[in-house]
């Protein structure tokens, strides 16, 4: 046992001193604007070497499980890197955030430790807001700052020339993250939903757009839809939802917008937990603060509305059978009823009756001769005597016919009859050919 155990604890030992071997990184970041950091072996001083899924990241704030509520972390596989983005909060103004971000190669099993320390500055916040969705990219490609630039400098030089000092990204997420149905085909883009932010007021011309797409309010997503500006954003690659363009003034509550970062932040009145929600850091609560759940009414719920269902449907039936049955009468159905009854009650009697005037069958009478006949003739003489006499009278008096007669005693499906009397050669004749007996009128 002990010998399995001892590469373990080499394992962990290993881990822990590679973990307390920690590099730190600073980056400046500002309160309202987003910032992004990729994740990539190089700053681990590690060199990708085209494997899938080499490299693992698992970013927490430092000494806690989890990220700061403002803070995300996804990993892309188009890039292979991981990106870490989110918008400081007003609260975090003036302070330092460590990032603790845990590297580990899958090939080699070696890990690595880099703490990121965020120094979020003040910045005053933005008076108006563009809130915008964008179908033909995904968020991992708005994380290049090329495709950032791009999209400033379409309002900057354009749209929105008053904002070209401050205008900053504010909020960006996935679509599909945050509610939208994911393409039909793979191959098609998710969406990314970008906010822009700026000090400085709407131009006339962004008015007039807003004016120009607010019919489109009421529809969800409408990427057919052309605009005037159309051609403006496709020239610089991007395809705008328009129905999700729209414009939040400085009297607008920003924090009350779709989707702002600042909304899950803010308490919930006469929740226990409150206290918690305010905090970067998680703390266990305690058991008395978990609220609890009474399950009582729930059951009773659950058992009384089916209960009252089954016994208004039960009362319905019970007056249709009982009270109603009288007006259901059917005259054809009684008559035939009835008849079938006379017809079993006669069955019976006739069977009984029968049962006790049993009389047994008479005997079959065989046909009797008065006197008998004497053989006068051979076999050999009646094969020679010659068949002349076709008379259909003599046949019809032979004692064949009996054979076709009814009330014949049968033993199975053969008939009894008695023997045919033989044939008496004629008196004069000296022939040794025997001859019936004609009848009169008859030639021979």
């Amino acid at each position: 046992m002990w010998e399995k155990s001892i590469p373990l604890l080499g394992i962990f030992a290993s881990f822990i001193l590679h973990s307390t071997s920690a590099t730190y990184l600073t980056d400046d970041v500002y309160v309202s604007e987003l910032f992004s950091l990729r994740v990539e072996p190089r700053m681990f001083n590690w060199t990708f070497q085209g494997l899938t899924e080499q490299f693992q990241y698992r970013p927490s704030l430092e000494g806690y499980p989890d990220l700061p509520s403002w803070v995300r972390y996804m990993y892309s596989g188009e890039y292979h890197s991981g990106f870490l983005y989110g918008t400081p909060p007003e609260r975090t103004a003036d302070t330092k955030v460590p990032i603790e971000i845990i590297a580990l190669n899958k090939q080699t099993y070696e890990t690595k430790r880099i703490v990121l320390i965020l120094s979020v500055h003040r910045k005053p916040p933005p008076r108006n807001v563009i809130q915008m969705k964008i179908d033909n990219l995904n968020w991992v490609h708005m994380m290049d700052p090329g495709r950032i630039e791009n999209l400033k400098n379409i309002f900057r030089n354009d749209l929105w020339q008053e904002s070209r000092q401050d205008l900053h990204i504010i909020f960006m997420d996935s679509a599909v993250k945050l509610g939208a149905r994911l393409p039909l085909r793979p191959q098609q883009r998710e969406g990314v939903v970008v906010h822009l932010g700026s000090r400085a007021d709407f131009s006339s011309r962004l008015l007039e757009l807003q004016e120009e797409v607010k019919p489109l309010y009421k529809i969800a997503s409408c990427n057919y839809k052309r605009t005037s500006v159309q051609t403006t954003f496709e020239n610089s690659g991007f395809k705008l939802d328009w129905c999700a363009f729209k414009l939040h003034a400085a009297d607008d509550d920003i924090t009350a917008m779709p989707h702002h970062p600042h909304e899950s932040h803010k308490p919930a009145k006469g929740s226990e937990l409150s206290t918690l929600r305010r905090s970067d850091k998680w703390d266990a609560p305690m058991k008395s603060e978990v609220p609890e759940r009474n399950y009582s009414d729930e059951f009773a719920v659950s058992f009384a509305i089916p209960g009252m269902i089954f016994a208004v449907l039960l009362s319905v039936l019970t007056v249709i059978l009982c009270f109603q049955h009288e007006k259901l009468r059917d005259d054809d159905s009684e008559y035939y009823f009835n008849f079938l009854f006379n017809i079993c009650t006669e069955f019976f009697r006739l069977k009984k009756s029968y049962r006790h005037e049993y009389r047994p069958a008479q005997p079959v009478q065989m046909v009797q001769y008065s006197q008998p006949v004497q053989s006068t003739g051979t076999l050999k003489s009646l094969k020679d005597a010659p068949a002349q006499d076709e008379n259909p009278s003599l046949r019809s008096a032979s004692p064949s016919d009996s054979y076709y007669r009814d009330g014949s005693p049968r033993i199975g499906n053969s008939y009894l009859r008695p023997k045919p009397p033989p044939y008496k050669p004629t008196g004069g004749s000296n022939s040794s050919t025997m001859q019936r007996k004609a009848p009169i009128g008859v030639d021979i």
